[in-house]
């Protein structure tokens, strides 16, 4: 285990491990499975080609919506871009028995002190996650989701493994994956979360009513005073629901990161009230036939790049989406009983309201069909039989067939590479994602420059992929959020000195929040990274280089930040002894201070820069208060890799 002592290698060394180019831009390449063995003390990480191969899951349906079992690969015929694809390997796949869906790997026994963000999941077949999302939901409606989600629990297949998460501003975890009909039905018996405060009905059910602009016209104001409230009314709108899309990208994006780890197919059921990718303009008229607002392009923002990103990551831990409108059918709310809108100065307002209610539903559904489609789900809308989508999109993404393939066009150059599947037989219904964007994973995407309505000024390209690094990392080090696991890593986490012993000042390199004063108790943090998920590229001059960062923040239970550190680590190194340094993984120490009255909480993250990859652990300061540091270095090796194998078994790229 190559062992980093910064006190001796100085600020600006790097540390590091070697891992093989990605092969793909459309799946993890370098992720495997850990196993029950102890890792090799040998094992030496080799050079290997980058290899492109691109991983297609396809459900087959019959006319009644059954799967189809027993195809053979020569009944598939696979194109890119119209181009013929020869289907390097084919798996198929069908739902767990009861008594395979208990068979996991065993997580190998830990000392104290010691913990990982491996988690041991079914050896074959695929994972189901549903996501209650509160930040796009009204609690109206919340109550009905949690009613059908109660009646598919009531009737849920023996062995069907599910985790369910929330999403408020946040993402969080409310049950891990468990076959347990009472633990799953625990959480869809809690009452729905708090209303949102980004919805602009957030409880549901109210009917439309007149703005204050509506009242303001209707008492004799100025068209001009008028307009400019409207106009107010309407840029605060977009502002929350832009909120409203960042947010949910963003545990997206968790998501992806959290399950990059889990080999195979996760079917993620998404309830929703929906999202729109772009804020369009409102162009809505007045009763005289001019704009509703002075600016309508003032409201304008497009997160188009941000959704291919969000896609793309999800692509590549294969994930298929299962958005499920829970608003169920609706009707407009202009004929609700509970509308109060003053429609008596003729039929423009109600115009207006029905016309944005059918605009705004059908952005809401064309995104969920965008998801659905670029990820190989299926979106459900219009149907109060949540209960039954729910069903159907478990048994869909039970039973699938893997397909993968090396494509023709070798290029890395950003574009859109469109998939087309065909079956020689006729009457079937495929599903499967209808294409890829050929991103460099060495470069990222490309820049795609667009103009603004308002100053013709091209976007900051680079300023925002910044700011998508920084999203990143803010969720991977938030406090009681999923941990990543794109990096997987063990943590020896230990108390420096006596349980009662405390100081004055925190430990070397630490940054205090502000007002955040001692007494104070010091932790020791060892790392155990495992190398093969940290990225090393070959230089012109020859060298392997690598660019990560270890870094530890301690929250309160409210969450709010009291202390931090962070390390650099950079590479420059030849080959061979790059394989000798990392022949048994990478090793790192930091030591970060806690204050000494009360509980708080070590998130501890790994940064990969180059692919943007991360992997955290959460620990309480309660579980380690009392444990010394041992006299000798407890056994914290990562859990042993596998070897590379077919990519329908772990997902890891040919030699």
């Amino acid at each position: 285990m190559l062992r980093l002592s910064p006190c001796l290698l100085g600020p600006a060394f790097v540390a590091v491990a070697f891992v093989p180019p990605a092969a793909a831009q459309t799946h993890p390449p370098d992720q495997s499975s850990p196993t029950q063995q102890q890792p090799s003390s040998n094992a030496v990480p080799t050079l290997r080609a980058g290899t492109q191969l691109v991983i297609v899951d396809v459900v087959v349906t019959d006319k009644s919506q059954k799967p189809v079992h027993g195809l053979k690969v020569s009944d598939f015929s696979l194109t890119e871009e119209n181009v013929p694809q020869s289907i390097k390997h084919f798996e198929e796949h069908a739902a767990l028995t009861p008594a395979d869906a208990t068979k996991f790997p065993t997580l190998p026994k830990m000392p104290p002190g010691v913990f990982t963000n491996y988690v041991p999941e079914p050896v074959n077949g695929a994972v189901n996650l549903l996501l209650l999302d509160t930040l796009n939901t009204p609690v109206r409606d919340q109550v009905f989701v949690r009613q059908q989600l109660l009646a598919y629990l009531n009737n849920v297949p023996p062995g069907t493994r599910i985790a369910i998460f929330g999403l408020s501003t946040q993402l969080t975890i409310l049950q891990s994956f468990t076959s347990d009909p009472a633990l799953l039905k625990a959480v869809a018996s809690a009452k729905p979360g708090k209303s949102s405060p980004l919805l602009q009905d957030s409880v549901g059910g109210s009917g439309i009513q007149n703005s204050m602009a509506d009242d303001l016209e209707d008492m004799g104001a100025s068209a001009e005073t008028v307009a400019n409230l409207r106009q107010f009314e309407a840029q605060q709108q977009s502002a929350q629901l832009e909120l409203r899309i960042r947010y949910t990208l963003d545990a997206m994006n968790q998501l992806a990161r959290y399950l990059s780890s889990i080999p195979g197919r996760k079917n993620l059921i998404w309830f929703s009230g929906s999202f729109p990718i772009s804020i369009l303009p409102d162009t809505t008229q007045t009763s005289t036939g001019a704009s509703a607002l002075p600016d309508p392009f003032a409201v304008v923002a497009d997160y188009e790049k941000e959704f291919r990103d969000t896609v793309n990551l999800l692509a590549r831990s294969q994930v298929a989406v299962y958005p499920i409108d829970a608003r169920g059918l609706m009707n407009s709310p202009v004929f609700d009983a509970a509308t109060t809108r003053n429609y008596s100065r003729g039929p423009t307002r109600m115009n207006q309201d029905q016309n944005k209610f059918f605009n705004d539903t059908a952005a809401e559904h064309s995104t969920m069909s965008q998801m659905a489609e670029a990820t190989g789900g299926h979106a459900f809308y219009n149907t109060n039989g949540l209960a039954q989508a729910v069903s159907t999109a478990i048994s869909d993404g039970s039973n699938f067939y893997t397909l993968a393939y090396t494509p023709s066009n070798p290029a890395r150059d950003g574009k859109f590479r469109k998939i087309k599947l065909q079956l020689a037989k006729q009457g079937l219904t495929l599903a499967y994602r209808h294409g890829y964007y050929a991103d460099d994973p060495d470069k990222g995407a490309p820049v795609v420059k667009s103009e603004s309505p308002q100053s013709g000024v091209a976007d900051a390209a680079v300023t925002a992929a910044t700011q998508n690094s920084q999203r990143a990392m803010r969720a991977a080090v938030m406090r009681g959020s999923p941990t990543p696991s794109e990096i997987i890593m063990k943590v020896g986490v230990y108390s420096v000195g006596p349980a009662t012993q405390t100081e004055e000042t925190p430990a070397t390199g630490n940054i205090l929040a502000e007002k955040i004063h001692g007494p104070f108790h010091r932790y020791s943090v060892s790392y155990a990274i495992n190398p093969a998920n940290i990225t090393f590229i070959r230089g012109a001059d020859g060298k392997i280089r690598g660019d990560f960062e270890l870094a530890i923040f301690v929250f309160n239970p409210e969450g709010f930040l009291v202390n931090r550190i962070n390390s650099d680590l950079h590479i420059a190194s030849s080959l061979e002894d790059l394989k000798k340094n990392v022949a048994r993984g990478i090793q790192y120490n930091q030591e970060i201070s806690a204050p000494a009255k009360g509980e708080y909480f070590l998130r501890i993250v790994v940064h990969d820069r180059t692919r943007d990859k991360f992997g955290a652990v959460e620990v309480a300061t309660s579980e380690v208060r009392n444990l010394p540091l041992p006299t000798a270095a407890p056994s914290t090796a990562t859990p042993q890799v596998s070897p590379a194998s077919p990519p329908a078994t772990n997902h890891a790229p040919p030699n």
